[in-house]
């Protein structure tokens, strides 16, 4: 038998410059306001709390809180969110300077800001 090629899932499209893609998060709440609204409103809480988290914890504690965010914010379009979360994932590595580590995380924090405006202006209308 030949090698079976392993399937990898679809990398989204970054066509958007906002914060939230909102085509990506109606398709993939089949277009329910009222979920679309529910998993906006998660978000918005998870990343108060994993936020702390990957700013006070070491760098393990901060990767895998990065990680659990980006996964997030693919979910509901949030893409410059997760490739910032992916950025302080890689940035882990001992072999990363301290102040390289403390850039991703300062990158990570200004994107999500920005995310959370939207997702403010987003849940207002």
């Amino acid at each position: 038998m030949g090698a079976v090629a392993k399937v990898s899932e679809p990398r989204p499209v970054f066509a958007s410059a906002r914060a939230i893609d909102t085509e990506h998060l109606s398709r993939m709440t089949l277009g329910e306001r009222s979920l679309e609204r529910e998993v906006l409103a998660l978000f918005d809480r998870q990343a108060d709390m994993l936020l702390p988290r990957i700013r006070r914890g070491d760098r393990a504690v901060a990767a895998a809180s990065a990680h659990t965010l980006k996964g997030s914010a693919v979910g509901i379009g949030a893409f410059g969110v997760a490739r910032a979360a992916e950025a302080v994932e890689q940035a882990r590595d001992a072999a990363f300077r301290e102040a390289a580590f403390a850039e991703a995380i300062d990158t990570l924090a200004a994107v999500l800001e920005e995310a959370k405006a939207e997702i403010a202006r987003l849940l207002a209308g």
